[in-house]
């Protein structure tokens, strides 16, 4: 029986190349997405990928979802918590509401995801929960006050739960991107993208199938001693 892998935000950008890399590794996947219902799917038609919408920054649709998603599957072997987005702005010049939704949407909805997976996994004695932080959690970044505290947060969130789980063969990872190829990113100006590329010591930009990779070998029943540890995918810009 195929394992069943949900990633959050995974319709678009690295997401959406994580989706495709679990589908070809043989995973039955189910790609959560908030917003753009075209563009889902249009990435569900070419994939052949069940997408399913919803706010992964409330809990209960969490709840109703990833129970619709276990009574259609039977369960859930693997969690990415990908979604994420960015409210940036000076700390003195941003907002609660820019502080908020940044955290709801790129630390709480890990916290939410995980506790409606857990229970499943302990029974089964096997999981693979994956999220999906940043290089700016581990170094911190100009204007993202918000942004690099929720990504620091996975970070300890994963290593406290790699911790509470490490006796029932799941195991918590996380990724921390550096500066990868996608629309978000090539929407700056040439400019500001040279002097990006120009940080990075091997001179491009990361591929989001490079990120997709990395969880895919993550997710497999061979990287069981692998928990607990956050993998730097950056370029060599920031070595923690």
């Amino acid at each position: 029986m195929k394992k069943v892998a949900i990633v959050t935000g995974g319709t678009r950008g690295i997401g959406a190349a994580i989706s495709v890399a679990l589908k070809e590794q043989g995973y039955t996947v189910v790609a959560n997405y908030g917003g753009n219902d075209a563009v889902a799917q249009q990435f569900s038609t070419k994939h052949k990928i069940d997408v399913m919408k919803w706010d992964v920054g409330n809990y209960e649709a969490c709840q109703i979802n990833v129970s619709a998603i276990e009574e259609k599957y039977g369960r859930v072997d693997v969690l990415v918590n990908n979604a994420g987005i960015t409210r940036d702005g000076f700390l003195h010049k941003s907002t609660p509401e820019m502080w908020s939704a940044v955290i709801t949407t790129n630390l709480t909805s890990c916290y939410n995801m995980a506790h409606c997976v857990i229970n499943g996994m302990r029974d089964r004695s096997f999981g693979r929960i994956i999220s999906i932080s940043s290089i700016n959690g581990q170094k911190g970044q100009i204007g993202q006050v918000n942004y690099s505290a929720a990504k620091a947060g996975v970070i300890g969130f994963t290593k406290a739960l790699a911790l509470e789980c490490a006796t029932k063969g799941i195991t918590v990872n996380a990724i921390a991107p550096g500066y990868i190829d996608t629309d978000m990113v090539r929407a700056v100006s040439e400019t500001v993208l040279d002097g990006i590329i120009a940080q990075i010591p091997v001179r491009r930009l990361g591929q989001a199938r490079e990120i997709a990779n990395a969880v895919v070998f993550l997710a497999d029943e061979k990287s069981g001693f692998i928990t607990g540890t956050t993998l730097s995918a950056n370029g060599g810009q920031y070595m923690a």
